[in-house]
């Protein structure tokens, strides 16, 4: 799994001019579903993003997760994170795992998040042509790939 973490001031998603989730404080993910995937990427990546300590402390320090700011995650699956762009113009997206595999694992991952954060993840609609707004705060933004563990 490749995730894309934005601190957010406000983030949406929306779809044929419908705003179908948004949130204000708190992270937008965009996560990439790849077909080697399991429990376990789940697993560490939510727990990763919920503990990560990118919200300031009151000394102006990033040294707060978005659970202990009370900040809200807005979650939208992207397999375009997969793109590989080592032959040609044309992006290929074959790392991307199908939707017969990314969908459970994509609704996994928010239940997980969910669970840790202990409050509703926003979601957008996997498969929808989506329009995402996002007002980075910081900006902070941060590539996790489980794969690299780093």
């Amino acid at each position: 799994m490749i995730a894309v973490i934005q601190r957010t001031a406000k983030a949406a998603v929306d779809i044929e001019g419908k705003t179908m989730a948004s949130i204000g404080h708190g992270l937008l993910v965009l996560v990439g579903i790849e077909e080697s995937d399991g429990p376990e990427d789940i697993e560490w990546l939510s727990s990763k993003i919920v503990n990560l300590r990118i919200f300031n402390d009151a000394q102006g320090v990033m040294n707060v997760s978005v659970k202990e700011a009370g900040g809200e995650i807005l979650a939208v699956s992207q397999f375009t994170l997969h793109a590989s762009t080592k032959k040609g113009n044309r992006p290929s997206y074959i790392q991307a795992a199908k939707p017969e595999v990314a969908i459970p694992i994509y609704e996994s991952f928010v239940k997980s998040l969910t669970a840790l954060l202990e409050k509703p993840v926003q979601t957008g609609v996997f498969g929808a042509d989506m329009q995402v707004s996002l007002v980075n705060d910081g900006p902070v933004t941060i590539l996790i790939n489980t794969k690299d563990r780093k």
